[in-house]
């Protein structure tokens, strides 16, 4: 037996009394619960009243005929579906009855299935629609400052500088090492705005090769070149109305970043090929873990690109400088994926904290939210312990000291990272056999990043 809660309610609006009769007697054995009206006046009144699922309405009626009705209906908010009833000679006023707003229109005579096919395609367009919104409502929640975790005074200094930008289309430029969450951030900016409504969009500029980046960001026109097949919109149009995140903005080459300048002052893209230039009406926001201060002064990234898109700055920083947020994140993460392991309840053990809390995190979030999903599988019961943390945690922060040692006369930052980095990447080609590609996949940066560095430390 069906539940009344969960029956579709339709009114059923025509002149012809034996017509309504016929279709409320099919209605009902489909499940639907059925109301009648005799006219677009007592329909109206009804549907103000009650709130019906859908409305099947003839157009041709006496006082308020149909497209009529609908207007009406639409000044009065009635969110129903409704489709429209046409006999022979008003499939014109069918169709603009449609335009008026109508989902449907069936011709009569009809046979019921037709009637009972049309219902349920409506029903699936309206279970799209409600999950489209669910679904909306959740990315919104989950990028709202509740979804990004942290309580220390840098988290909180964050959330309100977005808070102060968001609605604002200025440029804003989010700095911060690998693995920090700026992609979250720039998220936070999105769903938080007037905008969030509309798409957004990211790319990293550092992991399309050069050749396809301007095709990719701008769009082209068909047989712009010898793939071109047809029409294509580049991210920015696809952005329109929305924001679009541009990752890794110090790996774009030169000549884009020329192009790019023209986009955030004249807010138009001009597609590959094509004669005229396209408004867009897009929040630009980039992102890099880059020294784009260092890029611009050795000439690698344009000057005047760099104050455009830096007009606001947001920094976040790595996961060492908030250790205070390390507890938080870790029980963050030992929900999400215990829930989804199958694992909910399992916590950590005071020497696996510990070890945490000590450890400096090179890879900030990201290494912590993979250290929680790896203790989570390899945890035997209802403690994470110390076995089941990566051999990095277990060694704590003593594993350094050979390093630190080794700079022990010259403690300048800046030059040891250069010759750490340095090293590194003369070890990766060592191990790759001089394949910069997969050198750069060890180093965990992009091939383009490689060979400015190669020029950089002048490493054949």
């Amino acid at each position: 037996m069906k539940d009344p809660a969960t029956e579709k309610r339709i009114l059923v609006v025509d002149d012809e009394a034996n017509l309504r009769h016929m279709l409320q007697v099919m209605l009902r054995k489909q499940g639907y619960q059925v109301d009648e009206a005799a006219d677009g006046g007592e329909a109206l009144a009804k549907a103000e009243r009650i709130g019906y699922d859908f409305i099947l309405c003839d157009i041709r009626m006496p006082t308020v005929d149909g497209p009529r009705f609908l207007e009406k209906a639409a000044g009065a908010g009635v969110d129903a579906t409704i489709i429209m009833m046409s006999a022979y000679g008003t499939v014109d006023t069918a169709i603009e009855c449609m335009k008026m707003g109508a989902y449907d229109y069936i011709s009569k005579p009809f046979k019921s299935d037709e009637i009972i096919l049309v219902l349920k395609k409506a029903e699936e367009r309206e279970r799209l629609k409600a999950e489209n919104l669910r679904l909306r409502a959740q990315v919104e929640r989950k990028y709202s400052f509740a979804g990004i975790v942290g309580d220390t005074p840098q988290m909180r200094d964050i959330f309100s500088l977005v808070s102060k930008v968001c609605d604002f289309k200025t440029t804003v430029m989010i700095l911060g090492e690998s693995g920090t969450g700026k992609e979250l951030i720039a998220r936070a900016l999105h769903f938080n705005s007037v905008r969030k409504k509309g798409p957004f969009i990211a790319v990293n500029c550092g992991a399309i090769p050069e050749s396809l980046l301007e095709s990719e960001l701008f769009g082209h026109v068909k047989g712009a070149f010898t793939d071109a097949v047809s029409d294509k919109a580049g991210l920015f149009e696809q952005a329109h109305g929305g924001t679009l995140l541009l990752d890794e903005i110090g790996e774009m080459p030169p000549f884009l970043q020329v192009k790019l300048l023209r986009v955030l002052q004249e807010g138009e893209i001009r597609p590959i090929g094509a004669g005229s230039s396209r408004k867009v009406d897009v929040r630009v926001v980039s992102a890099t873990s880059r020294d784009l201060v260092r890029d611009v002064t050795e000439g690698r990234f344009r000057e005047d690109l760099f104050y455009r898109l830096n007009v606001f700055c947001i920094k976040v920083p790595p996961l060492r400088e908030r250790t205070g947020d390390i507890l938080l994140l870790a029980n963050h993460f030992l929900d999400k994926y215990g829930d989804r392991l199958g694992k909910s309840g399992i916590r950590l053990s005071p020497e696996a904290l510990k070890a945490m809390l000590e450890y400096e995190w090179p890879g900030n979030v990201r290494e912590l939210e993979n250290c929680i999903e790896r203790g989570l599988v390899l945890c035997e019961h209802d403690v994470i312990d110390l076995e089941c943390l990566p051999d990095a945690l277990r060694k704590g922060t003593t594993a350094m000291r050979p390093v630190v040692t080794a700079f022990e006369d010259d403690l300048s930052l800046k030059r040891a990272s250069e010759r750490l980095e340095r090293d590194f990447i003369s070890l990766a080609l060592e191990k790759t056999g001089g394949n910069r590609t997969r050198a750069a996949k060890l180093l965990e940066i992009s091939h383009r990043a490689l060979l400015y560095k190669l020029k950089e430390y002048k490493i054949d």
